[in-house]
């Protein structure tokens, strides 16, 4: 494997960095439902103060034909390319306290290099601690909170917070390369896996983004401000109340669905939250054509935010 120290450019050393920060990680990958992670990471940079620590080689890890970058043309040229970035920052939070924050895109090149060099990074910084958020897409219900699936070598996290302890086979990420590597050090970490409502994977639902922040709070005691995306969370779904309460079918597979997470938070038979009792998962279909309309509606009005 080549150097992994030539993956990264060091902007401030460890002599401006305090030692023993925890270090939070972000990365925008294959999934990311709700817009969870992309919305956090892009939240705390726009709410907080940061400067970069270290700033990855685009050219080494992005493929530029996969995840092509956007450029501005305004009438005859080019005026702006908008270059994807993979940084370290070190950042503060709501009280003034400092953590490091990796954001950007997850590789899609030298998984094992780029890990090595985190690897690295973590140790010249004397990182405290690694915890890193994810989200995906479960036949859950909009009306509940929520939940997480807790991984790691954090047990007081993972006994407290992890409501959903599956013993399966799934699509990995690099931080679930990196999570593994750190636990065979001994280094602490935890990573965080919303289960978002599978309807509503494909919007930007700022609960998820709360939740996020929660978890990142309970590992590290670091404070954010979430007003904003609270608020935007709370006329999200009372937009999506009206549809519920518009439409008889839709009321009945959300009310399935509440069944059936709260059988399974009860300590229910059913294995999870997931399955019936003969296994079958409820269809995401006619929650989706329901809240079609409503999504088309909210992306298209000319007096709300996208």
């Amino acid at each position: 494997m080549r150097n992994p120290t030539e993956l990264y450019t060091v902007v401030l050393t460890e002599a401006d960095v305090p030692a023993g920060l925890p270090l939070v990680i972000g990365l925008t990958g294959f999934v990311d439902s709700g817009g969870a992670v992309g919305q956090v990471s892009q939240y705390l940079i726009d709410e907080l103060e940061h400067r970069d620590v270290v700033v990855f080689d685009n050219d080494e890890l992005l493929d530029y034909r996969a995840r092509r970058p956007i450029l501005v043309f305004d009438e005859t040229r080019i005026t702006e390319f908008r270059r994807p970035a993979l940084t370290v920052r070190l950042a503060h939070d709501e009280i003034g306290a400092p953590f490091l924050l990796l954001t950007g895109y997850e590789p899609d090149f030298q998984w094992e290099r780029f890990v090595a060099a985190l690897l690295e990074i973590i140790e010249r910084y004397a990182v405290a601690s690694t915890t890193w958020v994810h989200a995906i897409p479960m036949p859950v219900p909009h009306t509940r909170g929520i939940g997480v699936t807790v991984s790691g070598n954090r047990d007081e996290l993972i006994e407290s917070l992890s409501v959903w302890r599956p013993r399966t086979q799934v699509p990995g990420n690099v931080l679930h390369l990196l999570e593994h590597r750190l636990t065979q050090a001994g280094h602490p970490t935890a990573g965080f896996v919303l289960l978002v409502p599978h309807y509503l994977a494909d919007t930007e639902f700022p609960s998820a983004a709360v939740t996020a922040l929660e978890s990142i709070t309970a590992a590290t005691g670091m404070l954010f401000p979430t007003d904003r995306l609270r608020a935007e969370g709370r006329e999200f779904l009372a937009r999506i109340e009206d549809q519920v309460e518009g439409n008889t079918e839709l009321a009945r597979l959300v009310g399935t669905l509440e069944e059936r997470h709260d059988s399974y938070m009860e300590d229910n038979p059913l294995r999870s939250p997931l399955t019936d009792e003969d296994g079958e998962l409820p269809s995401a279909d006619a929650i989706a054509a329901e809240l079609e309309k409503f999504l088309a509606h909210r992306q298209s009005s000319d007096d709300e935010p996208r």
